[in-house]
């Protein structure tokens, strides 16, 4: 019967298309469902990605500090080391002066024989006129 006083029963195929269709939207939910889960996920990893990279940045932040601190050491030591060597050159000069001073030295000295070493005691030009005067009577 048709016209208006028909059944309120729908049709097989349009309770299939219901069906299909109520198929399809529990599927797109699920879909949706399973999309919405994974985006968690990745935003949970996300934020762990960037509490580490802040913890990254504050070691490399450490690091460059320490770098700074020990190329300013380095530069005093460096500075440090060329005032020992510059040092070093004036001792090795004055270690030359020295020995040429100790060799001139003894060039002026006259050396007597027959006389003890040491003899001489406290007082060098008494003990020098004696044993002359002596030696020449």
């Amino acid at each position: 019967m048709t016209g208006p006083h028909a059944s309120p029963h729908l049709s097989e195929p349009t309770m299939m298309a219901d069906k299909e269709h109520s198929t399809t939207m529990e599927w797109i939910l699920q879909e949706i469902t399973t999309v919405s889960r994974r985006i968690e996920g990745m935003d949970a990893s996300l934020t762990l990605l960037t509490l580490e990279t802040k913890s990254m940045h504050s070691d490399i932040a450490g690091f460059q500090s320490r770098v700074t601190g020990l190329e300013q050491r380095m530069g005093s030591l460096e500075a440090q080391a060329t005032a020992f060597q510059d040092r070093d050159q004036d001792l090795l000069y004055l270690r030359s002066k020295l020995t040429d001073m100790e060799d001139r030295s003894r060039r002026d000295n006259i050396r007597l024989l027959g006389i003890p070493e040491n003899g001489e005691g406290a007082d060098m030009q008494a003990f020098l006129s004696s044993t002359f005067l002596h030696s020449q009577n």
